[in-house]
C-alpha cells in the first residue's frame, strides 16, 4: 500500500467513525407507556475508538490491520457528571478480556464517545483475570465508588478444567473519576458474590450492601435472591450477616437467580429500584428487568413489586453472545425526574430507554403483584377485562372492540 493510499484509508476509517458516533438516536414507535425505547443502540463495539484497535504506524503496521479488536460493548454503570452522561461500559476484547471504560454523551441517547484511555483499575495483592459490570454509585461519605465483579480461576479445581472461577466483589473508589484507589474486595460468607449495590446513604451509620450470596451461605430467607447486609467501612468492607429481601420464585421470572441492578433512585414515596431476573427455557437462560419498590427508611423492605417483567429483550436485542439477555448495572435520574435506562442487549451491545420516576414510581405502585398462581393470574386479569368493558362503554364505537354481550364468559356475569 502506497503512503498516499495508506493516509487516505486512514482518513476513511475516522470519516465512517464519526459518522456513527455523530448519528442521531430517536424513539422507536409504539411503546407501552411505561418506556420510550431507542432505534439505535448507544454503544457497540464499533463505537471503541480506532487507536484502541488499529496501529497507525506504516512502519508497524503496513496493511492497516486492526491489531487489537474489540467484541462487545456492554452492561454499564451510569452517572451524571458535570453535565454530561457518563457510562462505565463492560468492554469485551478480541481475547474475552473485559475491562472498564468511559463513554459520554451531552443528551443520554446518542453521541457517546469513549474518553481516550480506559480505566486502568488497579489490582490487588492477587490479581484479578477480570473484572466487569461495574456499579457506580455517589457516596454521601463523599466518596464516589465502583463495586464490580472480580473474576480469578478457582484454584481448588483440577488442572484440566479452565473454566471453573471465583466471583467477588471487587471495591474501588474516586474523586475525579481519573484516579481510582482500589480497595480489597468485599468479605462475606459466602465464596462467591455478583451484583453486589452499594446503597448511595447510610443506614443506621453504615455501609449497606445488596448481595447475592450463594444459597447455602445465607442466614435468613430460604431459595436464595438479592441479600442485604451492613459494613462499617469500605476499606475492608467485611459483612458479618446477610439476609434475603427479595426471594427468587418457582416459575416466575426470577426462578432461577435474581440480583439488583444500579442503586436504587431515591423518591418521595420510597426506594425505586431495578433488578434482572433469570428463568429456564428451552432455549436456555432468559435474562429480563424488573422493578419494585422500598421503605425510605428501611431499604431492604419491599413495598411494591410488579408482576412479570419490566423490561425484556425484543428484536435484535435478543441476538449476540449470550442470546435473549436484557441486563441493567446503571440508570441516571436527572433533577428533572427524567431517567435514563441503559440495559446491555445480548452481552454485545448497550442500549437506552428513557422514563420518569412518575411513570416508573406509577408502574412500580399500581401494576398488580404476582399471585403466583395460573388460576389467580386469570381472575387478575378478567377483573380489569370487566372494568374495561365497561369504560368502553362510554368511548362508542371503537374498530375491533369485542362486545360483551356476544363475548361475555357467563361464570363472569
Amino acid at each position: 500500500m502506497s503512503e498516499s493510499d495508506y493516509r487516505k484509508r486512514v482518513q476513511e476509517l475516522f470519516r465512517q467513525h464519526e459518522k456513527l458516533i455523530a448519528r442521531k438516536n430517536v424513539k422507536a414507535t409504539g411503546g407501552n407507556g411505561v418506556y420510550d425505547r431507542y432505534v439505535n443502540p448507544v454503544l457497540t463495539a464499533e463505537h471503541t475508538p480506532l487507536f484502541w484497535r488499529y496501529d497507525f504506524d506504516p512502519k508497524n503496521n503496513p496493511h492497516l490491520m486492526e491489531r487489537m479488536g474489540v467484541n462487545a460493548t456492554f452492561n454499564a454503570g451510569a452517572m451524571e457528571h458535570d453535565g454530561k452522561f457518563l457510562v462505565f461500559a463492560r468492554v469485551e476484547g478480541a481475547d474475552r478480556k473485559s475491562f472498564l471504560a468511559v463513554a459520554e454523551s451531552p443528551n443520554g441517547v446518542d453521541k457517546f464517545r469513549f474518553w481516550d484511555y480506559p480505566i486502568l483499575m488497579p489490582e490487588t495483592s492477587d490479581p484479578d483475570t477480570n473484572v466487569y459490570d461495574i456499579r457506580v454509585v455517589r457516596h454521601e461519605d463523599g466518596w464516589i465508588y465502583g463495586l464490580f465483579c472480580t473474576e480469578r480461576k478457582d484454584p481448588k479445581v483440577p488442572l484440566w478444567d479452565t473454566s471453573a472461577a471465583v466471583a467477588q466483589c471487587g471495591i474501588a473508589r474516586t474523586k475525579d473519576l481519573k484516579n481510582w484507589e482500589r480497595l480489597p474486595d468485599l468479605r462475606t460468607k459466602s465464596p462467591q458474590q455478583r451484583n453486589v449495590v452499594l446503597h448511595p446513604e447510610f443506614v443506621g451509620g453504615k455501609y449497606a450492601l445488596y448481595t447475592r450470596p450463594q444459597d447455602e451461605f445465607i442466614q435468613a430467607g430460604k431459595g436464595g435472591g438479592i441479600g442485604w447486609g451492613l459494613c462499617s467501612t469500605m476499606a475492608g468492607a467485611n459483612i458479618e450477616n446477610e439476609i434475603i429481601i427479595d426471594n427468587r420464585e418457582y416459575h416466575t421470572i426470577k426462578e432461577v437467580k435474581n440480583g439488583l441492578g444500579p442503586a436504587p433512585i431515591k423518591t418521595a414515596k420510597g426506594w425505586l429500584h431495578v433488578a434482572h431476573g433469570v428463568r429456564n427455557t428451552a432455549a436456555g437462560l432468559r435474562y429480563v428487568l424488573y422493578t419494585f419498590l422500598s421503605e425510605p427508611a428501611r431499604p431492604y423492605v419491599i413495598t411494591h413489586q410488579p408482576a412479570g417483567y419490566f423490561l425484556a429483550p425484543q428484536g435484535e436485542e435478543r441476538i449476540g453472545d449470550v442470546s435473549n439477555v436484557a441486563f441493567s448495572n446503571g440508570w441516571i435520574a436527572t433533577k428533572r425526574g427524567d431517567v435514563y435506562i441503559y440495559y446491555g442487549a445480548s452481552d454485545t451491545r448497550l442500549n437506552v430507554a428513557t422514563s420518569t420516576v412518575e411513570k416508573l414510581l406509577d408502574y412500580t405502585m399500581n401494576t398488580p403483584k404476582d399471585p403466583l398462581r395460573s388460576f389467580a393470574c386469570v381472575e387478575q386479569r378478567n377483573a380489569l377485562i370487566r372494568k374495561n368493558l365497561a369504560v368502553l362503554k362510554t368511548y362508542g364505537k371503537l374498530p375491533g372492540r369485542p362486545q360483551a354481550s356476544t363475548r361475555a364468559n357467563p361464570q363472569l356475569l
